[in-house]
């Protein structure tokens, strides 16, 4: 017998025991699936054996891990099925490329048509492998014979990417004799997959799968069209520059290619502002620009990168942080958990903002008000405004896309963009990099570099700072007239060397070392590269320093 703390209480049980035989003792009392354990601060996956003198707790399907491990778990079942319904010589490869409706849209290579015909063969190839409750195993590998184990499946993306791989050992998950790499961890057997679909879309199909906060529902198809079209153009663009995976990237920062990609990617974003500015300038109608993203996104170097081709074009752009219509502290309204809710609407003055506005339209003079974020309260400082023919508002705030902020202004005169930082590189062909993930590092980076907040602090608020996102900013999404993507394919190979050294500042006690340790792993794969040639007006600088713009 060995002794463990499980929960909080001290038990006696067998040392050959699994986690798995631990979690079902403890199931009833959950309402989510378990999926993982907690050990002493380290998540351990449910195949492995409990240890001595162990603290344990458990992860569900409910936890940001478990969820994650769910939707990592369902993904390689899927690929299983869709080899095992496919004729060898009609399948070239499979890809998962990025999210799409709370899923995953994936695009088979080859001479096998993706219908409904062929998802219902999937499918049912899935539901009987969950039916069989087949053993997901893992065994650890040399990283020479992982190229070699990938190059024989032609999974060529996880050879290049095993190339520049540091660590000597490589964990393969196999699903009978499917074998595949995850960056991440798994349920010991197909048995707990049991909420997944499949919808065809576009060239490919969308592999639907639960929420975390809603973990044994599906969630309605919505493709959200205009965001796949980014989406989609993004991933485009990486194919064709060969820079669509993160061994591609290493690749060519090995071989010396480093500046000229950097010059593409730069030159491809102002390619895009550019657009936009030109449709603003041949729309006389559009008075005010209003532009909306989630955190880091890059909003205020945006802005003022717009506001350069807004003048180029012959307007006169002034930009305003829609930050400077917060209503005085002491009356924001209270969140669900008590605190102040500075993420809501009505944490900013309305009626304020639309008397001011409708005001400029009729061209009167205008005195906007400043947000005095040390005490709180909002000042005059004699900004007054007045607007020309030329003269042009170009706002930026959380709350850019809701009508219910602007209910008052004609819908001709405003023009809204989504902005958000969507990564359009890939690990490899199944393992996809969330762009929650690449906006977390961005502003882990700015909040050490300018806001003297810890990686852990950055960390502990995330989860809140994503509960304002999705209530406040992505059901309005959809609402506007342009999206675009502030994600550089070599954005994360800079930022590895700033956000290394504050992760390993986080201890091995503290509740966030296990996103920490996860973050870390990521950013292995990344060859790192300095800052000399990101240019100075580049949105990256927003986060490093270094702009030329006040950010």
């Amino acid at each position: 017998m060995t002794e463990v703390t499980v929960c909080g209480v001290e038990k006696e049980y067998p040392k050959d025991m699994t986690y798995r035989e631990l979690a079902m003792e403890y199931q009833q009392e959950y309402s989510h699936d378990i999926v993982l354990v907690n050990v002493n601060g380290k998540l351990q996956e449910l195949h492995k054996k409990i240890k001595p003198n162990s603290a344990i707790t458990f992860v569900t399907t409910a936890d940001s891990a478990g969820s994650a491990t769910y939707r990592r778990s369902v993904t390689q079942l899927m690929l299983k099925a869709v080899y095992d319904v496919t004729e060898k010589d009609a399948l070239e490869k499979v890809s998962v490329l990025f999210s799409l409706s709370k899923g995953y849209y994936c695009r088979v290579v080859g001479d096998s048509k993706v219908d409904e015909a062929f998802l219902a063969r999937v499918k049912a190839r899935m539901d009987e492998m969950v039916r069989q409750d087949i053993p997901i195993k893992k065994r650890s590998i040399h990283t020479d014979d992982a190229v070699m184990l990938f190059k024989e499946h032609q999974m060529h993306d996880k050879e290049k990417l095993f190339r520049y791989r540091r660590v000597s050992k490589v964990n393969v998950y196999s699903i009978e004799e499917y074998q595949d790499y995850y960056y991440g961890y798994m349920v010991p057997s197909t048995g707990y997959l049991k909420y997944y679909d499949l919808k065809c879309y576009d060239e490919g199909f969308v592999l639907c799968l639960p929420e975390r906060q809603k973990p044994e529902e599906l969630p309605e198809f919505d493709p959200q069209r205009k965001l796949f079209y980014v989406l989609k153009e993004s991933k485009n663009w990486g194919e064709h520059l060969k820079l669509s995976t993160v061994g591609e990237l290493n690749e060519t920062i090995a071989r010396g290619g480093l500046n000229q990609m950097i010059l593409v990617q730069e030159a491809l974003q102002e390619k895009k502002i550019a657009e936009i500015a030109q449709t603003i300038a041949q729309s006389p109608s559009k008075k005010i620009i209003m532009i909306a993203g989630p955190s880091s996104s890059g909003k205020t170097t945006f802005s003022h990168r717009l506001s350069v081709q807004l003048q180029a074009h012959g307007l006169n752009p002034h930009p305003i942080a829609l930050d400077n219509y917060f209503i005085d502290r002491d009356k924001c309204p209270l969140d669900e958990y008590g605190k102040p809710d500075f993420e809501g609407l009505a944490a900013l003055d309305v009626e304020l903002f639309n008397k001011n506005m409708t005001a400029l339209l009729r061209g009167e003079s205008v005195e906007l008000p400043y947000y005095n974020f040390k005490t709180g309260k909002q000042e005059y400082k004699g900004n007054i405004k007045k607007l020309g023919r030329e003269d042009i508002l170009v706002l930026e705030g959380i709350h850019g896309l809701n009508d219910a902020l602007s209910y008052t202004l004609p819908k001709e005169s405003k023009y809204k963009i989504y902005i958000s930082a969507l990564t359009q590189l890939n690990i490899d062909e199944h393992n996809r990099i969330p762009s929650t993930d690449g906006r977390l590092i961005r502003r882990m980076v700015r909040d050490a570099r300018t806001r003297n907040i810890t990686a852990k602090g950055t960390l502990s608020m995330w989860d809140s700072v994503r509960r304002g996102e999705e209530h406040n900013i992505f059901p309005y999404q959809e609402q506007a007239d342009v999206m675009f993507n502030s994600a550089l394919i070599y954005e994360l190979a800079v930022l590895k060397q700033f956000a290394e050294p504050i992760l390993f500042g986080i201890e091995k006690d503290e509740p966030e070392y296990p996103e920490a340790k996860r973050l870390l792993k990521f950013l292995d794969y990344f060859l790192g590269i300095p800052t000399d040639d990101v240019p100075k007006n580049s949105i990256l600088r927003e986060f490093i320093g270094g702009s030329c713009f006040h950010v």
